[in-house]
């Protein structure tokens, strides 16, 4: 099969390889998870690996396809096991360099709020919003690639699109703000200022824990600024002396880790800020999503 005629051939390693950092992001912000991501990226490198590059004119467009069909098949199979998760469900954190915001637009698209909205959108949905909002493939390429009529997807997309913006929040990076407002944050957190943390929340912030009930975590979220400043107060006390906190940047988002004595990291709780206020907490301790948390991923679109 033959996609595209804009670029030439290439050696099968060394042109996944290259493309690597576009290919994982593809399948993460289609599945939400870094495991299974890399599950979609072994299965497409065996696919291309037999396949004869001498065939395929355009490398990038054909890889993106086998990408993008492998996670609309994995994604399908596991939407059942997420309607029975225990708790409150959120997209594995990934580490991101500290100049991921960079390009507003990608880190937009990995931020928890917004994996958040997709996953509330069909398999076929999901695809088609993220390979054009995101990646900024045509409509008419994308019918291609998911071997659907061009009035077909573009039906798709528009739905996608008025499901994504009525949901969506504002997504406006600074990293120095942030920086302080995170510092406030945790100072407040750490010395039980219910005062000082009242005026770093939001009002109607919203804290989500995910424990997968494998370790402990609010089943469900805690919204308010009253009710998040007791939570994390009471979590700070339970936690004093038994982890030590660092900071990262997970999804394009500040980050706070928390380890155990052993070392391995317990918790990554990423932090949504808007403007000088914390509007999102994002707490992940599910086990089975840390096992790589202290892994860089390279991302690209």
């Amino acid at each position: 099969m033959t996609v595209g005629t804009d670029s030439g051939p290439m050696g099968d390693v060394d042109a996944f390889d290259r493309l690597r950092p576009l290919l994982f992001t593809i399948a993460y912000e289609m599945l939400g998870s870094a495991a299974d991501a890399e599950d979609v990226l072994q299965d497409s490198y065996l696919r291309w690996r037999d396949t004869d590059p001498t065939q395929v004119h355009n490398v990038k467009a054909y890889l993106t396809q086998i990408v993008t069909r492998q996670s609309l098949n994995h994604l399908r199979t596991v939407r059942r096991r997420r309607e029975e998760y225990v708790g409150s469900w959120l997209p594995e954190p990934i580490r991101t360099e500290t100049d991921a915001s960079h390009d507003v637009l990608l880190a937009e698209s990995v931020s928890m709020a917004m994996l958040l909205v997709l996953e509330t959108l069909g398999p076929t949905e999901r695809a088609v919003f993220v390979l054009s909002e995101v990646f900024g493939h045509s409509l008419v390429d994308i019918a291609a690639m998911l071997g659907k009529s061009d009035a077909t997807v573009r039906q798709i997309a528009h739905r996608a699109r008025a499901h994504v913006q009525a949901r969506k929040k504002r997504f406006e990076p600074d990293a120095e703000t942030s920086r302080a407002v995170v510092g406030k944050f945790l100072r407040a957190a750490q010395t039980g200022d219910v005062q000082t943390l009242m005026d770093v929340l939001a009002p109607d912030i919203v804290q989500i824990s995910d424990g997968g009930g494998k370790v402990s975590a609010a089943r469900r979220p805690v919204v308010g600024a009253e009710r998040v400043a007791a939570y994390l107060i009471g979590l700070v006390r339970k936690s004093l002396g038994d982890m030590t906190i660092e900071f990262g940047t997970y999804n394009a988002l500040p980050a706070i880790l928390l380890r155990g004595t052993d070392g391995a990291i317990d918790t990554v709780e990423l932090i949504e800020v808007d403007g000088d206020r914390i509007v999102g907490l994002y707490a992940v301790r599910n086990p089975d999503k840390l096992r790589t948390a202290g892994l860089t991923r390279a991302l690209d679109r």
